[in-house]
């Protein structure tokens, strides 16, 4: 009956596990961790997102009476590193055709904005992880679902979670959330462990920052500030000058020829 209780309670957990990750862009933590209109949300409001998923995890391995096993919340087998590696490997050419799909080259980010977020990438792996590929999978299996449903369903319910597939958010990284699921999840399972599926999403977020210079959402077409900048400057082989107006400000581009207008 005790034992039967505290699966309960680990159960509950991960539903407001879930439920944090849905509100990840009140926070802006995550795919979140942007500036809106310039400015970057407080550091104090996405470290309380942190620390209520990693204080979720901890307490779901707390109370479940056996969470290392029912729920893999475990390292899993010593060939899960070599296939975390891989998978990793794979991510990192995941985010590299992402970001030439988008950009066409490897956008960098600024280097001032390389410690917040890779404290972001990695803690935000580690809490998805726990969460989906380990508390909902393994609930999942827990009430008898077939592995393969079980591992599509934590899969689905993860890149739901993330919200990427809203109106106007990128389609690559709607696909990309899908395929950590589903890989994160075949790892989790074949190995007994998060640990494979860890290192490999870890990898694969760190890759999409430094390829894209964003969190894990792509600004919409158009809006970057290389683009606004390239949309703004006046066309090859036009100058800008002073056509005498009233308004001292008024200008507009014209087209140098051999006599001045």
């Amino acid at each position: 009956m005790e034992d039967t209780l505290r699966t309960l309670v680990g159960l509950g957990l991960t539903l407001l596990l879930v439920m944090l990750r849905v509100e990840a862009n009140a926070f802006g933590a995550a795919e979140y961790d942007e500036p809106i209109r310039g400015i970057r949300r407080s550091a104090l409001r996405r470290t309380a997102w942190y620390v209520l998923g990693l204080g979720g995890v901890v307490a779901i391995l707390f109370v479940h009476p056996n969470a290392g096993f029912d729920l893999r919340l475990t390292v899993g087998d010593r060939i899960g590193i070599l296939l975390g590696l891989a998978l990793g490997i794979g991510g990192v050419a995941l985010a590299v055709g992402v970001a030439f799909m988008r950009y066409r080259r490897i956008r960098l980010p600024d280097v001032s904005a390389y410690p917040g977020a890779m404290t972001n990438e990695i803690v935000t792996a580690f809490i998805d992880e726990a969460t989906f590929r380990g508390a909902i999978l393994g609930y999942l299996l827990w009430i008898g679902v077939p592995a393969n449903l079980a591992i599509l369903t934590q899969a689905i319910v993860y890149t739901l979670a993330t919200r990427l597939g809203a109106p106007g958010r990128d389609r690559y990284m709607f696909l990309l959330s899908l395929a950590i699921g589903l890989v994160g999840g075949w790892a989790t399972y074949w190995t007994g462990g998060i640990g494979a599926a860890f290192l490999g999403h870890a990898t694969t977020r760190v890759a999409i920052f430094l390829s894209t210079g964003h969190a894990g959402q792509l600004a919409p077409r158009g809006t970057e500030p290389e683009e606004v900048d390239r949309r703004r400057r006046a066309p090859e082989g036009w100058r800008v000058v002073d056509q005498g107006t009233r308004d001292p400000l008024l200008r507009e581009p014209i087209r140098e020829s051999g006599r001045d207008r």
